[in-house]
């Protein structure tokens, strides 16, 4: 029997290839290394800059579907929202859902919370949810960064 016009093939190899079993071995030691650093308490956020200044604000629905933005010391309006606000709304329904979640009522006002390193943060104190604006890009950042100007104007009318 002549072997040379019959194909030869190789045996399959019974475990794993070199660089399959290195890639096992990174994968490996990357989810060690977050899980030792999430048991440890190890906080990979920078810590906030100081308040500059804060805004307590209700937001509120209206029939006609617009969004109305009251001071929460005053009461007086301080913005009006109408169209779609994608960013907005879904912000604010993250937090309303955690409320709902946890049971909580729509009483206490939502915190805007300017830092004087410029970051803008909007946090429900009483859930302690947060949500740091400026991580959404310039033009949702101007969205919640208007109140602050809307704020101002309306406490310079005031006599």
């Amino acid at each position: 029997m002549n072997t040379l016009n019959q194909p030869h093939w190789p045996k399959p190899s019974s475990g794993l290839s070199r660089p399959m079993a290195w890639i096992g071995v990174v994968l490996l030691a990357v989810l060690v290394a977050v899980g030792l650093a999430r048991w440890s308490g190890l906080d990979p956020r920078t810590p906030d800059a100081a308040v500059q200044w804060q805004r307590s604000l209700f937001f509120n629905d209206l029939p006609d579907g617009n969004i109305v933005v009251r001071d929460a010391s005053s009461g007086e309006s301080v913005a009006q929202f109408s169209g779609e606000q994608g960013f907005l709304r879904s912000t604010l329904r993250a937090l309303v859902r955690e409320r709902m979640r946890e049971r909580i009522g729509a009483d206490a006002p939502f915190l805007l919370i300017g830092r004087t390193d410029g970051r803008l943060t909007l946090l429900d104190p009483t859930t302690r949810q947060r949500i740091d604006l400026e991580s959404f890009g310039p033009s949702n950042y101007a969205v919640f960064a208007s109140l602050r100007a809307a704020s101002e104007q309306a406490t310079h009318r005031q006599p």
